[in-house]
């Protein structure tokens, strides 16, 4: 499947940003050359998240595996172009699907483990999807139970495969892809390798496809900037679903081989304990986490010795904590911004080599006059008037374009009008204030979103919910600062006259509506009026106001 526009490939090909190379055969490269250096390493407490002993996967094995469920998907009668979705937590297999997926040409769409009927509904329909893996049970909630549940819904999901099934066909003596066949149905550098989702203000997941190339070029970011090497070992500590994880790790593990170390959910004496017993050398982690590390009463006890450097990225950075790791174990902390629609800015020590401007720096990737990055272009603009902000201190709405960008929403042509203009740039929805040494600094988000752990929350898509309830008149989301977490969701609500309501009965609601857990509210504030502009847009600010007084 591809979704790039002719002219457009062509451009970038010519420019030579874009290339032949698909990420399978940067894979089949490394199994080529080093076939018993292991390649995937299980969280440590993966018994506890799927009842089976933590594994460690040689190349070799690795590609054996890719190889016999790649087989078992044309048994099934799965063929390019089609997509699978997979809700599976963060253990090998999932890792491995990615590759398998593309070797038979099909598309992998990774989901949540918190999404729910209602979510899975809407993505399944949208894609058409052919089949859906899961696991059998994972925490509180009979996963196959919901895909079968799924499959009565929707006639054309063909297949709801258990990740017992998926280990079976490993263990079994099916035959892997004939050559002949897989030559047919091998990838091309422009088709799409996975459609990730994202949350904004509409209430539905967006899907962002991307396609090799789009992965290739955006991850020779990250590499670059992280300074991450040729067989480093790299370890993610966010779920191997969206750009965090994959866009950071994952994709550049693909590119350079190495050693890939699976963790989450997040647990802070595993993911202690395994960042020094695998000797990692790269991760991605969220401020929150760099704090707690930082602040921890057993620092003096951690040998961080082998990691060179980590980036942190979705919240403001502390310069406390990017202080401490330089001071204690000499490691460089990178700050990144990125979306999954393929946009992102790393800021690496070689970019803003000062460490109290990186924390809040950000190279303008594409600024007019600058070198940082060729291919990509930016501009700074005024959410008003949509003129172009140049000036120190302006802040505006980043727009961007560059090969790394996907091509528009799944199946969305209203959304995808909407985010680019007619040059082809991509408006990010994201304020950055204009800085000094052609640098930019995160702002605010244009978009009403709650970040919550790292996931996206739309508080439309939570008034939208709740504005049913019988008991609530009007309704207002907005997102508390947390600091573990980032922010959890605060709803102000407006009850029918004599009728109160609380957050053990607001809870229960979400939960017959089939709403994804980690979007249901963690406080509720009763108010007498939700404050609105002359047009009856919400005012959220006096509400976050509110908030921080009552706080």
């Amino acid at each position: 499947m591809i979704l790039a526009h002719t002219k457009q490939i062509g451009e970038y090909e010519r420019k030579g940003w874009w290339g032949t190379k698909t990420l399978l055969d940067y894979f089949h490269k490394h199994v080529m050359e080093m076939p018993e250096h292991t390649a995937l390493v299980d969280p440590l407490n993966r018994d506890e998240l799927t009842g089976i002993t933590p594994e460690r996967l040689s190349y070799h094995d690795l590609d054996d595996a890719v190889q016999k469920v790649a087989g078992a998907f044309i048994a099934l009668g799965i063929q390019k172009d089609d997509i699978l979705i997979v809700q599976l937590p963060n253990t090998w297999e999932l890792a491995m699907l990615y590759l398998a997926t593309a070797q038979v040409g099909a598309i992998i769409s990774p989901i949540p483990m918190q999404w729910r009927l209602n979510e899975l509904r809407y993505v399944a329909r949208l894609t058409e999807a052919k089949a859906f893996i899961t696991i059998k049970e994972f925490r509180d909630t009979n996963h196959e139970e919901m895909g079968q549940k799924l499959q009565q819904l929707l006639p054309g999901l063909k297949h709801c495969i258990s990740l017992k099934t998926i280990r079976d066909w490993v263990k079994g003596n099916g035959n892997g892809v004939d050559d002949r066949v897989s030559e047919q149905l091998k990838p091309r550098a422009n088709d799409i390798f996975t459609i990730c989702w994202t949350s904004g203000t509409e209430a539905d997941p967006k899907g962002c496809p991307m396609s090799h190339n789009n992965w290739i070029f955006q991850c020779q970011l990250s590499i670059r900037a992280a300074d991450i090497r040729k067989g480093d070992v790299q370890f993610t500590a966010g779920p191997l679903i969206n750009m965090a994880s994959l866009g950071t790790t994952f994709i550049p593990w693909l590119m350079l081989g190495g050693t890939y170390v699976l963790h989450h959910p997040f647990d802070p004496q595993v993911f202690v304990k395994q960042m020094i017993q695998e000797r990692v050398n790269y991760t991605l982690l969220v401020p929150a986490v760099a704090n707690l590390l930082a602040k921890h009463p057993n620092v003096d006890q951690f040998d961080f010795s082998s990691v060179r450097s980590i980036t942190l990225g979705s919240a403001p950075l502390s310069l406390f904590a990017m202080q401490e790791f330089k001071r204690r174990w000499n490691i460089d902390i990178g700050n990144i911004w990125g979306q999954n629609e393929g946009t992102g800015i790393v800021s690496g020590p070689k970019d803003v080599p000062n460490i109290e401007e990186r924390v809040d720096h950000l190279p303008q990737f594409g600024k007019a006059g600058s070198t940082w990055i060729e291919g990509i272009e930016s501009k700074i603009v005024d959410p008003t008037t949509g003129q172009e902000l140049i000036d120190v201190g302006e802040i505006g709405e980043l727009a961007y374009k560059g090969p790394n960008v996907f091509p528009g929403y799944y199946k969305r042509p209203d959304l995808t009008a909407k985010a680019f203009d007619k040059d082809g740039f991509f408006y990010t929805g994201d304020l950055f204030k204009i800085r000094e040494k052609n640098c930019i600094s995160f702002f605010d988000r244009k978009k009403d979103i709650i970040i919550r752990g790292g996931h996206n929350i739309s508080a439309q898509e939570v008034e939208n919910i709740l504005i049913s309830h019988p008991k609530i008149i009007d309704v207002a989301a907005v997102g508390m600062p947390d600091n573990i977490l980032g922010e959890r969701t605060c709803v102000f609500v407006v009850t029918q006259l004599g009728e109160t309501l609380n957050l053990t009965e607001v809870k229960e609601f979400m939960h017959n509506q089939k709403v994804a857990k980690y979007k249901w509210p963690e406080r509720v504030e009763l108010i007498d009026a939700i404050p609105r502009n002359s047009t009856g847009k919400i005012l959220k600010a006096p509400l976050r106001e509110r908030l921080s007084v009552h706080d």
